[in-house]
């Protein structure tokens, strides 16, 4: 029953993905749209992310000088941990599953709206391709601002770590300076980034089929948006195992 199910949703899936990526009727009203969703996705997240970036780079460095540094180490080690989480995983793969609380379940919702108040009907019977008409910008639009988010979550991240070495002198600034320093592999960057590409494909895709497939009323919206978060945060994780396989 469950792979039946999970066949069948996927090719509900595949199928919505191909009326998705279709010529928009009108390549005016796409790039409103896109510009809007940019904002909406993207721009209104930038908050959250620097926030929860700054804490946690702060933390990463507090936690691996006072519990894994020891007379053995460089006192550098704990700016070169920090960097290497932020680079690695934490701005790429934990925040895209962070956003993807936010930024799926606000679009799942949406979608599931404007399906139980026959919006998406009214589209289609104007004779508006809906699904490339609402979920193409949304696709695109994250897809645009998630490296953005990621260089931000890395910045937010290392600023957070030398506020603890200035305000808590936990370690000095020139100790974590070399640290950050100390091999630097650019190519890690770059991995962040192309991984985060995938994510933000899924968060916006799986979130919008859940959505945009609702049956029912404001209770299945509900549900809609819960399923959705919890399918991309899954998929964000499996992706990322191979993702990471692969690009290392």
């Amino acid at each position: 029953m469950f792979i039946q199910r999970f066949l069948h949703s996927t090719g509900r899936y595949v199928e919505l993905m191909g009326r998705t990526f279709r010529k928009p009727e009108s390549w005016r009203m796409f790039g409103k749209q896109y510009l809007k969703e940019m904002a909406q996705l993207g721009t209104d997240s930038i908050g959250i992310v620097l926030l929860i970036s700054f804490f946690i780079g702060a933390v990463i460095c507090i936690q691996i000088k006072l519990n894994i540094q020891s007379a053995w180490m460089p006192l550098w080690v704990s700016g070169y941990v920090t960097r290497e989480i932020m680079l690695l995983e934490f701005s790429s793969s934990i925040m895209c599953l962070i956003l993807s609380g936010k930024v799926g379940s606000n679009i799942a919702s949406e979608l599931g709206t404007m399906r139980t108040t026959q919006q998406i009907d009214a589209l289609e019977i104007m004779g508006v391709n809906s699904a490339s008409f609402l979920i193409l910008p949304k696709i695109l639009g994250l897809v645009t601002m998630i490296p953005l988010l990621v260089i931000f979550s890395t910045v937010s991240g290392v600023i957070g770590a030398y506020a603890t070495a200035w305000v808590g002198h936990i370690i000095t600034a020139t100790d974590l300076t070399a640290g950050m320093q100390h091999d630097f592999v650019p190519w890690f960057f770059w991995m962040g980034a192309i991984k985060s590409l995938f994510f933000a494909f899924i968060i916006a895709s799986v979130s919008s089929f859940f959505g945009y497939t609702v049956e029912g009323g404001s209770i299945d919206v509900g549900k809609a948006s819960t399923n959705a978060v919890v399918s991309s945060s899954m998929l964000i994780l499996f992706s990322d195992l191979f993702l990471t396989n692969i690009l290392s």
